[in-house]
């Protein structure tokens, strides 16, 4: 009998401690009103230059608080159990560690998810293939997809509406009255939403941000990286001749917010037109988006479609597997003679560089956590 009691016991303090760890529901309150106080963007070091933000869609505290919620608000899909977060994982650079992202149908999508970041700085389309011309677009987009969220905006309208979680119907009702003059949760007021918490995530504090506010060192590996990275390729001069990863990811930004065919494919092995699908232009096959390096070294896997696990293998394409085709960017055709020449200790140098601009503040900032846990 002693037995049994104490694993009652045992039990009883599981559930109490359980019941203790569980964080509380948000507190709803009864009256809400329109608040415009403006949010500033945070920047750290000041490394990036002022972004041009959508003049007919204001950035406000409250409006931001309201994408926040709604980017980890599972109610969006179909079933109740994937939000915009499931895919986009702070932990992993706002990117999906698995190749391909599963949605709520155990539906497999075909391109790799995108990393979530500057997307303030983001001017030329969203997605890969840039079929989305604002960010507002984008946004409402995997919700109606079969193979993501496959959610219809009505249902997800009715649901914010009468949101049941927790038994506080008025939690998403009080925050678009805040959020928005007209009040209303409508597709419209979503889409803004998301855009402003979404364009809220900045990437400026890594090492190399540090090291160009002068407050950092790099090592002498990731010295002889950066001039690598920076440097230009010459084939006349081996001994100088640099990697050209500028050529394509330029600025404090790493990219240069183009489309372009970085040579994945010989013309007969295109499975993925990328940016074709969306011009019809012939000279945009196998074109995809040129996304940021911030935070490279904690998004694998890379490329459109997540081919490459590690960011040796992304160098060694670069180095000496390029295909060529009739879209392949100049700059990288004309690398193909000879490859880019790197040898291991510079190939290990360039990837020492890179892990430079991981950023820690980014990637644990609560201001971009789930605001339900």
């Amino acid at each position: 009998m002693n037995f049994i009691k104490l694993q009652y016991a045992l039990i009883a303090g599981a559930v109490i401690l359980l019941a203790s760890c569980k964080k509380d529901p948000p507190v709803v309150e009864d009256y809400a009103e329109f608040d415009n106080t403006p949010y500033s963007l945070k920047y750290t070091n000041n490394t990036l230059p002022v972004p041009n933000l959508p003049a007919d869609n204001a950035f406000t505290i409250e409006k931001v608080k309201l994408g926040r919620m709604l980017f980890y608000e599972k109610e969006l899909s179909k079933d109740g159990s994937m939000a915009c977060a499931s895919c986009h994982l702070q932990e992993d650079g706002f990117s999906d560690s698995d190749q391909f992202s599963e949605g709520v149908d155990g539906l497999f999508g075909a391109r790799q998810a995108m990393a979530v970041v500057n997307l303030a700085w983001n001017e030329n389309g969203f997605f890969w293939d840039g079929r989305a011309e604002l960010l507002r677009d984008q946004a409402l987009l995997p919700i109606q997809d079969h193979l993501e969220m496959n959610e219809t905006l009505e249902n997800v309208i009715a649901k914010l509406s009468d949101y049941k979680h927790f038994g506080l119907q008025k939690l998403y009702k009080n925050q678009f009255i805040r959020a928005f003059e007209d009040g209303q949760i409508n597709e419209l007021n979503i889409s803004l939403a998301l855009e402003a918490f979404m364009m809220s995530i900045v990437s400026d504090d890594s090492k190399y941000d540090r090291y160009l506010a002068g407050t950092e060192t790099l090592t002498e590996a990731e010295e002889r990286g950066r001039v690598l990275f920076f440097g230009e390729y010459n084939e006349f001069f081996p001994e100088t001749s640099g990697a050209d990863c500028a050529h394509c990811h330029s600025g404090t930004n790493f990219e240069n917010d183009e489309y372009m065919n970085n040579g994945l494919d010989a013309e007969m092995d295109f499975t993925d037109l990328g940016r074709y699908d969306v011009t019809e232009d012939d000279a945009d096959k196998a074109k995809f988006k040129v996304t940021s390096l911030r935070n490279i070294a904690v998004t694998a896997p890379y490329m459109h479609d997540g081919r490459f696990n590690t960011l040796e293998e992304v160098v060694n394409h670069y180095n000496t597997e390029i295909q060529s085709s009739s879209t392949l960017d100049p700059a990288l055709a004309s690398t193909m003679g000879t490859g880019l020449m790197l040898d291991a200790g510079e190939i290990a140098d360039l990837i020492a560089f890179l892990h430079t601009l991981t950023d820690e503040n980014y990637l644990n900032n609560p201001d971009y956590k789930d605001p339900f846990e």
